[in-house]
């Protein structure tokens, strides 16, 4: 997995490693997590040099939970770097080294024909990961992330506190706060579904796949 320092990643690292269906855990990251498991193995990496850790990333499936903001990054080409470049290259080495589930967190936004400049970098990511020809493909579409922060951001802070005040009216419920471990939940329990093929997960489908048995996940 990349992205295990994060809100959704350190949450889906720890259900990873509490997980007994899971060996071994595999983490790809520019600096440690902190954690100690006797099922963890991490590698310290330069994103920026795919060909030194492309053979690292094997196993039955792939999470990748990266992401930044632009204010974290500092410009755009540099929030466009981890947030699609990155993450591209590992989608790709996944594949190549046979990896068969992808599971990767995008945004409710993602659209890429959106003007925005995120929403348009995360749907661009979403269409060319599901034509890399993994076996499945599982896409997490949350909006608001809400849970601790090692950095805390102003804006979140003020957008969840908006969003608290207009869904208690009934509005804007598909924009609603999500935290980061029922995501990361998601995340694993949509990796189990056995269905081929690729499935974007709306905002309600990440709650519902948060919170039911598998055959709820493949929607029957």
């Amino acid at each position: 997995m990349i992205g295990a320092t994060g809100l959704v990643g350190s949450q889906l690292l720890r259900q990873l490693l509490d997980d007994l269906r899971f060996q071994q855990v595999i983490v790809l990251g520019r600096r440690a997590t902190g954690v100690t498991s006797p099922k963890l193995v991490e590698h310290l990496v330069d994103f920026d040099a795919p060909p030194t850790w492309a053979p690292l990333v094997k196993g039955d499936v792939a999470f990748s939970a990266l992401g930044t903001t632009i204010s974290q990054a500092g410009s755009k080409p540099a929030q466009k770097k981890v947030d699609y470049d990155y993450q591209l290259e590992f989608a790709k080495a996944a594949a190549t080294n046979g990896v068969p589930t992808y599971v990767l967190v995008s945004s409710a936004s993602a659209n890429p024909r959106s003007r925005t400049f995120y929403s348009r970098i995360k749907g661009e990511l979403d269409e060319q990961v599901q034509q890399l020809g993994f076996a499945r493909v599982r896409i997490m579409r949350p909006s608001l992330l809400g849970g601790e922060r090692k950095n805390p951001r102003l804006g979140e802070k003020i957008g969840s506190a908006l969003l608290a005040f207009v869904n208690a009216l009934g509005l804007a419920r598909r924009w609603r706060e999500i935290g980061g471990d029922v995501v990361a939940q998601a995340m694993i329990n949509a990796a189990f579904d056995p269905a081929t093929g690729s499935r974007i997960f709306t905002l309600d489908q990440v709650f519902a796949a948060a919170a039911s048995s598998l055959e709820t996940v493949r929607g029957r």
